[in-house]
């Protein structure tokens, strides 16, 4: 199977809670669809103590799970909104 990227994208977005938009993750995304999934290795920040968990209002928004092979978080719909 195909690996992602590994230099990835320059272009970071911003990922927040959607229940208390509080800032999770500095993200490199890669084109302009919908947040489904973030590899690891392409956090260039992260704000959350726990990982999945948010550090204000303790709401799970993701799930650990590997995709192509790489570690990432699988984003639960509805859960966060990206700018």
């Amino acid at each position: 199977m195909a690996q992602p990227n590994k230099k990835g994208p320059t272009k970071t977005v911003d990922i927040f809670c959607k229940k208390c938009n509080q800032q999770l993750y500095k993200y490199r995304k890669g084109g302009k669809g919908a947040l489904v999934k973030c590899f690891k290795e392409r956090i260039s920040e992260d704000f959350t103590r726990t990982p999945c968990t948010c550090p204000n209002c303790e709401a799970v928004f993701a799930r650990d799970t590997l995709i192509r092979g790489a570690p990432a978080f699988k984003m639960i719909g509805g859960k966060v909104w990206f700018k």
